[in-house]
């Protein structure tokens, strides 16, 4: 499934500094929750995160998982980053062939900000 949430008033907040620490750190969360993040990427305002959950975890369960700790760990890795929060919501959209919608991610790079492909 392809999971996208932003930040709190869609600050750009996610500066590329920030981005090349969070994108795998996203990764760390879902692969402790037996997730698996097959792409994370976004831009200064919004995450983008491909993501395959068991059966036994519900989406809202794994997005507030990767919403929650990642905000927490920001919080406490960043001080500059005091007042960081996401927005409450999230979109997520089903992915019958990952093929677009990884082009789709893969392809922000070039325009608006990284993506990383991380090991399943």
């Amino acid at each position: 499934m392809h999971c996208v949430w932003a930040t709190s008033e869609r600050r750009p907040l996610i500066k590329p500094d920030l981005q090349q620490r969070l994108w795998p750190y996203l990764g760390g969360i879902a692969r402790e929750n037996k997730m698996k993040a097959l792409i994370v990427g976004g831009v200064e305002d919004h995450v983008h995160v491909m993501l395959s959950i068991p059966s036994t975890l519900s989406v809202a369960k794994a997005v507030q998982l990767l919403k929650g700790n990642s905000s927490k760990w920001i919080h406490d890795t960043f001080k500059e980053h005091w007042s960081f929060e996401w927005q409450e919501g999230y979109g997520v959209f089903g992915a019958a062939s990952m093929s677009p919608v990884s082009t789709f991610v893969d392809c922000r790079p070039a325009r608006l900000g990284a993506a990383s492909a991380l090991s399943p």
